[in-house]
């Protein structure tokens, strides 16, 4: 995968064109091939393409189509958010993220520019991307017009918040820094001290010529034609000022770099604008710009010929001084890729004020290494798409199953068997405003394998007594039916548990699905996805009190599940004790449990870290590993967690899934010869997604196995 890193601004109007050229060339005097990726863009376009894109695109002749380089506009992001169709957002935006780092060495990401009315909402919306497609951030503070207390004040409550996000901050520019800011901070430490990071901090001091817009860039933006004054069309723009009153009192409000906005029967304020150019008892303003397509009198059209040099541009436009104002408020200075000066200028700038060479060492040569649920989420849901398993939904008529279903067939995770009379759920789904179109409905009474399913259990089960009317009666229920399809091969795997308790969702899998080879218990483990990192824990839903050998047997399994999932097993068996620091019939147990895992791993073949006995922070937390167990490969670092028993297991998962905000992901059942999962009935449609997803890596796996 490639290198990666995400900068963003945290409002508009913070330069971050100039910074973004800078990072570019930085990155790109290391790596040949580096693409550059915009996940979410501004609906206001500055022409045709965006603005970034494009210089980027241009500037630095990527071979990138411009279509490859972003996934959505603010405003359709906004209403995936706001419709509850985040999923969809974050799964297509990583999407298009990995089809660039699956070509490149390094992606460089530019977050949203900050220019609506909700920055909170662009501040998450920027830290999930970064979260979701695995990159550490590059954050850009603007200093412009704020004190130095203002500065620092609000860059550390931004980082405080993108970290408590879970987001791996690379550093922070505060840009458009004003001189007072320099001068109070000397080196910075005053931010440094107030910000007590450990990544680097850099100021780059306000240029005008980067930040302020042309009146070339004024002409492009409205539309604007020239009139006169050509020559000076790379004017800066400082302010605007509406020119509405009499010339005694107007003059008085003239600033350096003032763009004059009056309408074109204002003849009086035209021309004593001009003249207040060539005097130098007033500031140079930087052009005037006429109104309301109101064209100037000939006379006056005639008396600006006349003039030996006309001392600034004159713009002109149809639109209302109003709407005029409002259009112009949104310009700020833009970098256009042909504008070979300024972008010198801010490469310049960037190199001057930035230590690249420190700040290349962090963001080329490493890459973000938390995981977080969403990036381990999408991931799964990644994988499972890739080779789409049919996974059979017993209880087709649960609302939660019905919205789980229309998510998994619009996502493409896998292909679905709704259990059901097809008349109630196509009901039931129209009235929740569903779309299950693609799914498959199949009524178990009516089916035309019911008999063959009902002779086929019979036979199996004949020899516990089971009769054929008790036959009937099992495969007319829809988790019988749903088992026996995978059983039969006609589904891959299957998915319940939503209003039926384990025993009944995993009892028909005992009965004639069993267990695979060489392995004498059925287990579970749970996903558990938190903050940065992704681990494994076992056995919390099946085997209540598992004897030494069987505890073997779940530490064994659960690596292997946890590997189908992406997770590098080290393998921690849980105890009050760690090491030799306590004895006890419990102790002995995981004692014993872990020399004959250690056995049976040698007998298979398999090779990974495995480590018994260990309490939990032992095996959680670096710091508690080097003074109890030092020499340990899986003490501070497990990733998967044996538990002794299901009181433990059970009750510990529910504490670090509360405790920790985490998602918990599963069961996921293991041990048996085809994927069978079952749903806490309190879950969620996001729970019921995540199981199918894990079911149908599982299935995935269980093929590859065979062949």
């Amino acid at each position: 995968m490639a290198n990666n890193l995400y900068l963003t601004a945290v409002e508009e109007r913070s330069g971050k064109s100039a910074i973004i050229l800078g990072v570019m060339q930085m990155i790109l005097k290391e790596i040949g091939r580096a693409a550059f990726f915009r996940p979410i863009i501004h609906d206001h376009v500055f022409g045709r393409t965006d603005h970034d894109l494009n210089l980027m695109l241009k500037y630095f002749k990527l071979d990138i189509e411009y279509n490859d380089t972003h996934a959505y506009t603010l405003s359709q992001a906004r209403q995936l958010i706001s419709s509850g169709q985040e999923e969809i957002l974050y799964e297509n935006i990583l999407k298009k993220y990995n089809q660039l780092a699956s070509k490149y060495d390094f992606v460089l990401c530019e977050g949203t520019d900050f220019h609506g009315k909700e920055p909170g909402f662009e501040l998450d919306l920027n830290a999930n991307i970064a979260l979701t497609i695995g990159a550490p951030m590059l954050l850009i503070a603007s200093g412009r017009d704020k004190t130095t207390e203002e500065i620092c004040t609000h860059t550390a409550i931004t980082i405080d918040t993108l970290e408590e996000k879970g987001v791996d901050i690379a550093g922070c520019i505060i840009n458009r820094a004003p001189d007072s800011f320099l001068r109070d901070t000397a080196v910075n430490a005053k931010c440094r001290e107030q910000f007590g990071r450990p990544y680097p901090l850099y100021v780059i001091p306000e240029n005008r010529a980067l930040g302020s817009p042309t009146i070339d860039d004024v002409k492009r933006w409205l539309g604007a034609e020239v009139l006169y004054g050509k020559p000076s069309m790379l004017n800066l723009v400082d302010n605007y000022l509406v020119a509405a009153m009499q010339i005694s009192n107007f003059l008085s409000y003239l600033k350096e770099g003032s763009l004059i906005i009056t309408p074109g029967d204002r003849s009086d304020i035209i021309i004593a604008s001009l003249a207040s150019r060539i005097s130098s008892a007033y500031p140079n303003i930087s052009g005037i710009l006429i109104t309301g397509g109101i064209g100037l009198s000939p006379s006056v059209q005639r008396l600006i010929q006349g003039w030996a040099g006309i001392p600034v541009p004159v713009l002109f436009v149809e639109s209302h001084t109003y709407d005029t104002v409002q259009s112009v408020n949104e310009l700020y200075g833009r970098i256009e890729p042909t504008d070979t000066k300024r972008i010198s200028m801010a490469l310049g700038w960037f190199a001057k004020y930035v230590n690249t060479p420190d700040l290349t060492k962090r963001v080329v040569a490493k890459r973000s290494v938390k995981i977080t649920p969403r990036m381990f989420e999408y991931s799964l849901v990644e994988k499972a798409a890739q080779n789409r398993q049919h996974i059979v939904l017993p209880e087709g008529l649960g609302e939660r199953i019905l919205t789980a279903a229309d998510m998994i067939l619009t996502r493409g995770i896998a292909d679905i068997t709704l259990l059901g009379s097809e008349d109630e759920i196509r009901t039931k789904a129209s009235i929740l405003s569903l779309n299950i179109d693609g799914a498959r409905i199949i009524d178990p009474v009516k089916s035309a394998h019911y008999d063959e399913f009902v002779q086929s259990y019979f036979d199996i089960r004949k020899h516990r007594g089971i009769v054929m009317d008790v036959a009937r009666d099992r495969m007319s229920d829809p988790t019988y039916f749903g088992t026996m399809m995978v059983h039969k091969g006609l589904a891959d795997g299957m998915v319940a548990g939503s209003i039926t308790t384990t025993a009944q969702t995993i009892r028909p899998a005992f009965e004639f699905i069993r267990t695979k080879p060489g392995v004498s218990v059925v287990s579970s483990i749970f996903i558990m996805c938190l903050q940065t990192k992704v681990l494994a824990f076992g056995d919390c839903a099946v085997v209540p009190n598992p004897d030494a050998r069987q505890l073997a047997e779940i530490a064994l399994s659960s690596a292997e599940t946890a590997h189908i999932y992406g997770i590098e097993p080290r393998v921690a068996l849980l105890s009050y004790s760690t090491g030799l620091s306590g004895s006890g019939q419990d102790v002995d147990k995981v004692v014993e449990a872990t020399a004959i895992a250690r056995q049976m791993m040698a007998e298979r073949g398999l090779d990974f870290p495995l480590e018994g006995p260990l309490q939990y922070d032992a095996a959680f937390d670096p710091e508690v590993a080097a003074l109890k167990l030092p020499d340990s490969q899986v003490a501070g670092q497990a990733t998967v967690f044996i538990f002794p028993d299901l009181n433990t297991g059970n009750n510990t998962y529910k504490a670090v899934q509360r405790a920790a905000n985490a998602v918990a992901m599963g069961p996921v059942l293991q041990g048996l010869n085809k994927p069978v999962n079952d749903l806490s009935r309190g879950c969620t449609v996001q729970d019921i997604v995540h199981t199918v997803a894990l079911t149908a890596i599982q299935a995935q796996v269980g093929k590859q196995s065979i062949l």
